[in-house]
């Protein structure tokens, strides 16, 4: 038995529950592994509320996708991985089978990767979807080169500031925008190239002006709306929008009619596209190794709770003040 992170019902954060759960026995594919801290993400927030991209299939239901430990079993068919292995688990699965806000946790051996050497729990829980993410986006599909300019919006979660790394690694331009200017030192410091306060500054202007005209390559946007509107008016042509989230909770329509047919690309994009993959994830996994190695690339961590702490946890990341990631540990 282990303490396990459920909730019986969609509402906020006061549905979740420290509840005394069974772990099991590894299957077929899968490892069981003793968690050690988990990474909070948006995903979480909104399956809890019955917002997310999938309804949940069966109460009581689990959470998370993201965390780091130590492999305690190993089930039938699983090579490469033995007991007391340190790994990270990264999100490559639906958390209607599997959910790691627990003391002990069942995850599918395809979804975990070996922690590199030197990186403990903590930031082997902050580090792997913020940049699988972005580097997916922007390198697998995107194809950002050097001299491209990328616009970042959120910048300031940890997938953006992951982002702005990924951006600066491949020697492009990362433009961040962010709502108040409560931000601007954080993100320069992170390495964005220019930060556009959009409660201040108009983005198409800032953004050409910027790019000399040209406009960006890519746009990765985690707000969608309206706003998308003006988003698109500065890919440069052939450019893509690539939407990851929808934090503005409004309808998002399609701007290219309105803007006269541009030559625009525009789709959405999750972390699964990669995550799911095993090229894509072989071919990501040695990208973010081989950016932490070089110190080019490091976990952004805000602020860390503990599991007894979850409900305050997700309160903290939906009131949006984070500059980075949100852990949780658990045990010790």
């Amino acid at each position: 038995m282990g303490k396990t992170v459920r909730f019986h019902e969609y509402g906020g954060p006061e549905v979740l529950r420290l509840e005394e759960v069974e772990a099991g026995e590894p299957g077929p594919g899968e490892l069981l592994i003793g968690v050690e801290a988990i990474g909070v993400n948006r995903a979480e927030v909104l399956f809890r509320a019955g917002h997310y991209i999938e309804p949940v299939e069966g109460f009581p239901a689990r959470l998370g996708a993201e965390a780091a430990g130590v492999v305690e079993a190993v089930g039938p068919g699983v090579t490469g991985f033995a007991a007391g292995d340190p790994v990270s688990v990264v999100p490559a699965f639906s958390m209607n089978g599997y959910g790691v806000y627990a003391e002990h946790a069942l995850v599918p051996a395809r979804a975990v990767l070996h922690r590199p050497e030197g990186l403990g729990p903590v930031e082997g829980a902050a580090v792997w979807m913020p940049y699988l993410t972005a580097y997916g986006a922007l390198v697998e599909l995107g194809g950002l080169r050097a001299g491209d300019a990328v616009v970042l919006t959120a910048a300031s979660s940890s997938v953006g500031l992951a982002a702005i790394r990924v951006a600066r690694r491949v020697g492009a331009v990362p433009i961040a925008t962010t709502r108040t200017a409560a931000k601007r030192e954080a993100l320069l410091a992170a390495g964005a190239a220019a930060v556009i306060v959009t409660g201040e500054e108009d983005v198409v202007d800032r953004v050409r002006a910027l790019t000399a005209g040209r406009g960006a390559a890519l746009v990765f946007d985690a707000v969608a709306g309206p706003g998308v509107v003006d988003l698109a008016r500065v890919v440069a042509p052939g450019g893509t929008l690539f939407l990851y989230g929808a934090v503005s909770g409004e309808p998002t329509p399609y701007p290219g009619f309105e803007l006269g047919m541009p030559a625009l690309n525009m789709r959405t994009y999750t972390v699964h596209e990669i995550t799911t993959d095993p090229e894509r994830l072989r071919r990501a996994e040695a990208f973010v190794r081989s950016g932490l190695e070089s110190g080019a690339f490091r976990p952004a961590v805000d602020r860390v709770f503990a599991l007894e702490d979850i409900a305050e946890a997700h309160r903290y990341m939906e009131a949006g003040n984070q500059v980075g990631k949100i852990v949780v540990t658990v045990g010790g």
